[in-house]
């Protein structure tokens, strides 16, 4: 009995043994068909951004691959295509986020590249320009498509970023993440100019379309909030007053907005609430959501009102885009009054900021 069984026990093996050296030969057939095939065709797909605007097109990944397999890429055997090298190259490119490549069963190579998508546009003190994306990645400009996305001028010239500099641009990032994402905003602010306050200390103001004021936002603390009391002032107080009684509007302390009126006043009541109307109108286009509005309370016409709730704003909708601003100067000038005076400095004895 036990010799039968041996002998069973090595017919076993033996037959597994067969099949796993067949099983084999025919992987290693397939592998070396696979390796003799050649690339059909390809597919590129381009993702990551969440509006109509690309800065990177198919005949731009297509030269990018084909700088990758020095030659052209249909025809090619597929045994020429290092896919993990060919990911590295085009992620070598600024606009490229993430790259992925493979081959499915039909020999057609897939290409998925998802793009950075700019968040603000930025001009330097010396009058370089550039875009950035939320992860501060340094974007070049495009001789094709612009960007219609918030504008910073006034930005530190500089060959090498400091400490301070980064910091600075998480500021920016941080704005323009919130003003893209609240139609209001982004229908109403036309650009943002940093005002140095001291070394490596900067503060924002902001330069509206509508109304002939500037916004004083101090650093980039508490910014939400600043933008909340702002917006609680412009349906409370200037849809009373008008969009040009104030040269200044000073958010930067808690709890309190502060307003210098321009040298000339005038109120118009039924003009101040149709402009304002349509200013909401024209954010209430740019996105479905309805915007919240705030009973007005008894507001004196004077400089200084208590903006109350800091919950007064819009609730954040998806990512819209203003339409193209004009392109600034190096050094654009901020709006003034009849008399080219900018207004004071400050509006109101400094604080300690929100």
């Amino acid at each position: 009995m036990s010799t039968k069984r041996t002998i069973r026990k090595i017919l076993f093996v033996m037959m597994w043994l067969a099949i796993g050296g067949g099983m084999l030969t025919l992987l290693i057939a397939a592998m070396g068909k696979q390796q003799k095939e050649l690339c059909r065709d390809y597919e590129i797909t381009i993702g990551g951004v969440k509006t109509d605007f690309l800065f990177l097109d198919e005949a731009a990944i297509v030269q990018l691959l084909k700088g990758a397999v020095h030659g052209t890429i249909k025809g090619q055997p597929k045994s020429s295509f290092d896919l993990q090298r060919m990911e590295q190259l085009l992620e070598n490119n600024v606009w490229i986020k993430d790259a992925q490549l493979y081959f499915d069963n039909q020999a057609v190579l897939h290409v998925s590249v998802a793009e950075r998508e700019p968040i603000a546009r930025i001009f330097t003190a010396g009058g370089r320009s550039f875009y950035i994306d939320e992860t501060n990645q340094s974007l070049p400009l495009s001789e094709t498509t612009i960007a219609r996305v918030p504008v910073f001028t006034g930005f530190p010239d500089k060959r090498r970023w400091t400490s301070s500099d980064s910091a600075l641009l998480k500021d920016i990032t941080t704005m323009s993440q919130y003003i893209n994402g609240h139609p209001f905003w982004t229908a109403q602010v036309a650009q943002v100019d940093l005002v140095a306050c001291g070394p490596d200390c900067w503060e924002f103001e902001m330069i509206p379309v509508a109304g002939r004021h500037t916004v004083k936002l101090g650093n980039g603390e508490n910014m939400t909030q600043k933008f909340h009391r702002l917006f609680a002032f412009y349906q409370q107080v200037l849809s009373r007053t008008g969009l040009d009684h104030y040269k200044v509007i000073d958010v930067r302390f808690a709890g309190q907005v502060v307003g210098a009126k321009s040298d000339n006043p005038k109120i118009d009541s039924v003009k101040a609430r149709k402009d304002v109307e349509e200013l909401l109108e024209q954010a209430s286009r740019i996105a479905d959501d309805s915007i919240m509005v705030i009973r007005p309370p008894a507001v004196a016409d004077t400089v200084v009102s208590r903006a109350g709730n800091d919950n007064g704003q819009p609730a954040a909708t998806p990512a819209t885009r203003r339409p193209a601003p004009p392109k600034p100067a190096a050094n654009q000038a901020r709006q003034t009054n009849n008399n080219g005076d900018r207004g004071p400095r400050a509006v109101m004895p400094r604080r300690q900021n929100d």
